[in-house]
């Protein structure tokens, strides 16, 4: 009879597991992490991982959770430095790009893969909410500041989807041409262009 698990030992094998899932994702993909590849990385029987989750989505939610929540950690962390509201948007912009290139595996995970489900697993609607607030945090800045003008909520995601599309193509190799190789044109000039042109767009008229 299997012996009684503690809340420590349930935690304890869920990041590990967790932790697992998420090299076979970036090793093979998501047709990569199944339970019995999981249980044979862990060392474990079959039916082991069964014990801490429902099936391959619960894991690959609570894995995405993980993920969605140091995504935000890292964009919290950056705005929260020394600067003017501008100086530590710029920064987090930045730390958005730095941990896409980073830990593309990672970015992947978190924005490529579709659980339709997604609904179903409270962690990762917390954890991708919390993600999704960063996106505007410091847009309510700027636009109380009289910097920005318009809704945050749309600038913001405006924004998201310019990083998006730029990192998402520069993963892709899209943009490592001849053109992206020359020191004016990299990646992350090519989002400072892009980032400022709209901040002049939504900028405040006087």
């Amino acid at each position: 009879m299997p012996r009684v698990l503690s809340e420590s030992d349930v935690t304890g094998f869920r990041d590990r597991a967790c932790a697992v899932a998420a090299r076979l994702f970036a090793a093979k993909g998501p047709q990569g992490v199944t339970m019995r590849e999981l249980a044979s990385s862990l060392g474990v029987s079959v039916m082991t991982p069964y014990r801490y989750f429902r099936d391959k989505d619960d894991i690959l939610a609570a894995v995405r959770a993980r993920a969605f929540d140091r995504f935000a950690e890292v964009l919290e962390k950056a705005y929260a430095g020394p600067g003017t509201v501008p100086e530590r948007a710029r920064a987090k912009r930045d730390a958005y790009v730095r941990f896409a290139l980073e830990e593309p595996a990672t970015y992947r995970l978190m924005f490529d893969l579709s659980q339709p489900t997604e609904d179903a697993y409270p962690d990762l609607v917390r954890a991708m909410t919390r993600a999704r607030a960063t996106m505007t945090s410091h847009v309510q800045d700027l636009v109380a500041e009289g910097i920005l003008s318009g809704d945050p909520e749309l600038i913001g995601h405006v924004f998201w989807a310019t990083l998006h599309g730029a990192v998402t193509l520069h993963l892709a190799g899209k943009l490592s041409s001849q053109f992206e190789q020359s020191p004016q044109y990299g990646i992350d000039q090519i989002v400072a262009e892009a980032t400022h042109a709209l901040g002049q767009g939504f900028r405040v008229r006087t």
